[in-house]
């Protein structure tokens, strides 16, 4: 499973619907969608400022969570980011990979 991070800001739409719904009917829709994708939601919070909501969520592969941020992105309701998350081990392992890089030279 590969793990994100996704940080959202609410827009003025959006803020109405959650308004209406209440955040348990944000995080049902949201455990929905990931769920139905074969993935699991880690956590949720609700937050001020820059962003209005924080969720670490599990999905099967990157090609879903590509799927599940354009779907977002175009409902207007949403402004998101999402950050791939990695394990201590999976750095680790980045770590013991040769990598054939110079930098450049002045």
């Amino acid at each position: 499973m590969a793990k994100y991070l996704i940080q959202a800001g609410y827009t003025a739409e959006g803020a109405k619907g959650l308004l209406k719904e209440g955040g348990s009917g944000r995080r049902r829709a949201v455990d929905d969608v990931v769920a139905g994708l074969g993935g699991s939601v880690e956590s949720m919070y609700f937050c001020y400022g820059e962003d209005d909501v924080v969720i670490i969520i599990d999905f099967p592969d990157t090609v879903t969570m590509a799927a599940v941020s354009m779907m977002v992105k175009a409902s207007g309701a949403l402004v998101t980011r999402a950050t791939p998350l990695l394990t201590v081990d999976e750095i680790d392992e980045a770590t013991r990979k040769q990598v054939a890089f110079r930098p450049p030279r002045t």
